[in-house]
């Protein structure tokens, strides 16, 4: 087992960091591209803009290496913004590709189908319904809670493991083979949110 931390100039990497060591894992702060095939499992954080962020992982050399690196079998975790990266594209402040691991695209709530009293961004915790077909999400329970911060989101459910609903259903947590996603944040999520952790070591 060898955990790393990508390390793109996007996000706050300590508190994820600091999760890991909760449940017993150091993590690795990755910042280079030929680091990342020597984990074994590679967390992709994230907050701020899809479309900056893609460009940090293009000009570090990063972007060829997350798809290597997922080519080669091993375990990737996109987390929040980290998850929306793992798509084909984004519309947030015009049209942005993303990685393409995943089909489907990134898109903003839409505020006339919002409740009385919903706001965007999305903040707080937000029901999770748990499809119980992913070992992601093992010894969880069918419906919990998970703390979100976002203004973007994943409509399509087809890669979805776990799905919310704010405005409508939107994918929560998603997954394909060995190709991990998680909107809300997990190191924000209390016991559930580092159980899902310790469930990716497991993989």
């Amino acid at each position: 087992m060898k955990l790393g931390i990508l390390n793109y100039k996007i996000g706050n990497l300590a508190s994820i960091q600091n999760a890991f060591l909760k449940i017993g894992q150091p993590a690795l702060i990755i910042e280079e591209a030929d680091k990342i095939k020597e984990c074994s499992h590679l967390i992709l954080p994230g907050v701020g803009a899809f479309g900056e962020a893609m460009e940090h992982l293009k000009t570090n050399g990063m972007q060829e290496a997350i798809l290597d690196f997922v080519q080669s079998g091993n375990n990737l975790l996109g987390i929040c913004l980290g998850m929306q990266l793992l798509f084909e594209r984004s519309y947030e402040f015009g049209e942005h590709k993303g990685l393409g691991l995943l089909k489907g695209e990134v898109v903003r709530f839409e505020e006339n189908n919002l409740q009385k009293g919903e706001k965007i961004p999305h903040i707080g915790w937000n029901n999770v319904k748990n499809k119980q077909n992913s070992s992601l999400l093992k010894d969880l329970p069918l419906d919990f809670y998970l703390y979100f911060v976002h203004s973007y989101c994943v409509r399509d459910t087809h890669n979805a493991v776990g799905i919310s609903y704010y405005g409508g259903d939107f994918a929560s947590i998603v997954q394909k083979d060995n190709i991990y996603g998680i909107q809300p944040h997990p190191e924000k999520s209390h016991n559930l949110g580092l159980k899902i952790l310790a469930n990716f070591l497991q993989l």
